[in-house]
């Protein structure tokens, strides 16, 4: 693991990383989050019976656009022609919880654990928006970094590693 900040040049000011004489490779990270809710509010998106429609399917697609426009969001981060986005949902209703899962994928020279957060992020936050009208306690938590592949520092795993 390096113990420099990428981002800084050498005076401390604030740089987009140079890329250029990176290799492109083959490059995915996956993110997970989770949206706790009251059971009531987990039952209206199971059912479908929300009255703005399908709230995961708008989360995916909230996510997917996230990802896509990461950018956009994280002044530092490359514009990045992302190959494959993918956002899942598990419903789980032991913990009355949203489990998000998102997979980005690219053929390039940096890598997409960002747009994999975001993703996860924005579709966590769309689900909270199209709930907050029957549940403002929701919970967003345990947004992270699951796995990064590709790139000069390979693959990492959470859990696995000291990076």
């Amino acid at each position: 693991m390096s113990n420099e900040l990428t981002h800084f040049d050498t005076k401390g000011n604030a740089q987009m990383v140079d890329v250029t004489e990176k290799a492109v490779t083959q490059r995915e990270a996956q993110a997970s989050g989770i949206v706790t809710m009251a059971p009531e509010t987990l039952s209206l998106i199971a059912e479908g019976g929300h009255k703005k429609g399908d709230v995961l399917a708008v989360a995916r697609i909230a996510g997917i656009q996230g990802a896509k426009k990461c950018s956009d969001l994280i002044p530092l981060c490359h514009p990045l022609m992302l190959s494959s986005v993918k956002v899942d949902f598990t419903l789980d209703t032991a913990n009355s919880a949203v489990h998000i899962l998102a997979r980005c994928k690219l053929a390039g020279q940096t890598g997409v654990e960002m747009e994999a957060l975001t993703a996860v992020s924005v579709a966590a936050l769309t689900i909270y928006d199209m709930c907050k009208a029957v549940d403002k306690g929701m919970i967003v938590s345990d947004i992270k970094l699951l796995t990064k592949s590709g790139g000069r520092s390979g693959n990492w795993v959470a859990g696995e590693s000291s990076q």
